[in-house]
């Protein structure tokens, strides 16, 4: 497959594209998935971190105040672009991070959808509140008022998907955006300005600049920035949490990774659970902060769940996204090496490699592609480097445990506390780990991957900032106001002792 390159437009400032004049950073974007398919030459600059910031301010002052109705048109017809181009936003999803055709159009269709749930439904979680007679002949009123300007920095894993989580409700809010993507997916993010310009927003509105490491940091920094709507890494996130110690007044929408766990106990429905661990482990090559990395199985059933699951670990179609298989590519060599080093660390703390994960290429394509891994725990080890990391790869180690407090505490140990699924008919069992189990997500008898935008998504400890996202994210993006308004008049008989009042 044969592909031109995508022309980079510049950074989108204002309502408009525009040129870098003179490059402080400069990089080619190659596909994972096949290296002779130079998706973008990129270049950015470190000043159109000040022009989209200014732009965006500037913007705030008439947004803030343009109708609610107005806005929801305004992403009504985004919606209407979206669904219009969802194939060709696809196409470069999956030349950008190598996700099968089948997966990148289930990315691109989710962008509409999350408009539509938004407007629909998200939008009441901030209705205006009044409550009578909150003090004697004065009601109170609660409103949500918008932020400012919203710095949205987005992940590779689902570059179009996460990053339009922040972006709409934060637009339908009345805030502003600056977006930057990520560096490994930069034409993904040209292609949503793409979007942005067609439906017509007001200049300033939506803003989007391209940039590096240094770039990011300028941008979560400055002074017109209100807020960071972030999703990625623990690393990155907490970096962003140093870079403004002394802006604390900045809203931080923390959503970074995971070390999931899957809990399959005795009673369990065996091939559900089994089909739905693949899912949970191996889907978008286990690049998902939601992804299953640690599955515990109750001895009981533990050879037989772990002979299937093996098997059907071993059947996975592994390929160009072209070819539409189920695994294509990680996302590049610094991911597939780590991977592969995290194999070795595993073996030398003892863990047993029933199925090893290696460097694999498809026939006639180079690219990052690796085989899934399973190793086999023989002991809990909560200093663990492998154990307690999140490798964000297709891998997963097997426990066997006797009692569910074992299998929480494993849950427990690595510090990441963001999704959890239980495979149980004993509902006792998920309603103990829905009270101990330090998780935002915790699902039952359904894998830890997936989650629904009419629900919160986020998580404790290393995995978030209880900001959670979702159909949250309209709480983060707006502020409570609380006001007090008086029916009456002045009535002396009410006046303080110790006043002379007239």
């Amino acid at each position: 497959m044969s592909l031109a390159p995508i022309k980079h437009l510049g950074d989108y400032i204002n309502g408009q594209f525009i040129n870098i004049s003179k490059a402080d950073e400069s990089w080619e974007n190659v596909s994972p998935a096949d290296l002779k398919d130079k998706v973008v030459s990129i270049e950015s600059s470190f000043d159109h971190v000040e022009q989209a910031c200014s732009a965006a301010s500037e913007a705030y002052k008439k947004w803030r105040f343009t109708p609610l109705d107005e806005r929801k048109n305004f992403l009504l017809k985004l919606q209407e672009v979206y669904l219009s181009n969802t194939e060709r936003i696809a196409e470069v999803i999956s030349r950008e991070t190598g996700k099968p055709t089948w997966e990148a159009l289930t990315e691109a269709k989710a962008l509409a959808g999350k408009i539509k749930i938004t407007i629909e439904h998200s939008i009441k979680l901030v209705s205006e509140e009044r409550i009578e007679n909150a003090l004697p002949d004065t009601d109170g009123v609660v409103r949500y008022k918008s932020r400012g300007v919203m710095a949205v920095i987005g992940p590779f894993n689902f570059p179009v998907h996460l990053p339009n989580g922040h972006i709409i409700p934060a637009l339908l809010t009345g805030n502003t955006v600056v977006f930057k993507p990520s560096d490994k997916t930069p034409a993904c993010g040209q292609i949503m300005a793409e979007m942005f310009h067609e439906a017509g927003l007001p200049e300033g509105v939506f803003n989007l600049i391209q940039g590096q490491g240094e770039v990011g940091k300028r941008l979560v920094s400055h002074k017109l920035v209100d807020g960071i709507l972030f999703t990625g890494s623990y690393d990155v996130g907490l970096k962003i949490k140093q870079e403004t110690m002394n802006q604390h007044w900045k809203i931080l929408a923390l959503e970074m990774g995971g070390k999931n766990t899957t809990i399959v106990w005795d009673d369990a429905d065996i091939e559900k659970g089994v089909y739905d661990t693949l899912i949970g482990c191996f889907l978008t090559a286990g690049q998902r902060c939601s992804c299953t990395s640690k599955l515990i199985l109750n001895e009981a059933i533990y050879d037989q769940f772990i002979d299937k699951f093996y098997e059907a670990a071993k059947k996975i179609k592994i390929d160009h996204w072209g070819n539409n298989p189920f695994m294509g590519p990680l996302i590049s060599k610094d991911s597939m090496d780590k991977y592969v080093r995290f194999q070795e660390i595993a073996g030398r703390e003892g863990a047993e490699s029933m199925m090893r994960g290696k460097p694999l290429s498809p026939s006639g394509y180079g690219g990052f592609y690796v085989t899934p891994s399973i190793n086999l725990v023989n002991s809990f080890d909560e200093k663990s480097v492998y154990q307690k990391s999140e490798i964000f790869g297709p891998n997963v180690a097997v426990y066997k445990v006797q009692d569910i407090e074992e299998a929480i505490e494993i849950t427990n140990a690595s510090g990441f506390g963001l999704a959890m699924s239980v495979f149980t008919k004993d509902k006792s069992i998920y309603e103990k780990a829905l009270v101990e189990a330090r998780v935002g997500l915790l699902n039952w008898n359904r894998t830890t991957n997936g989650a629904s935008s009419r629900l919160p998504f986020g998580g404790m400890g290393k995995s978030g900032n209880d900001r959670p996202s979702g159909h949250f994210a309209v709480k983060y993006c707006t502020t409570p106001i609380a006001s007090l308004e008086d029916r009456g008049s002045f009535d002396p008989s009410k006046i303080y002792p110790g006043l002379e009042y007239p």
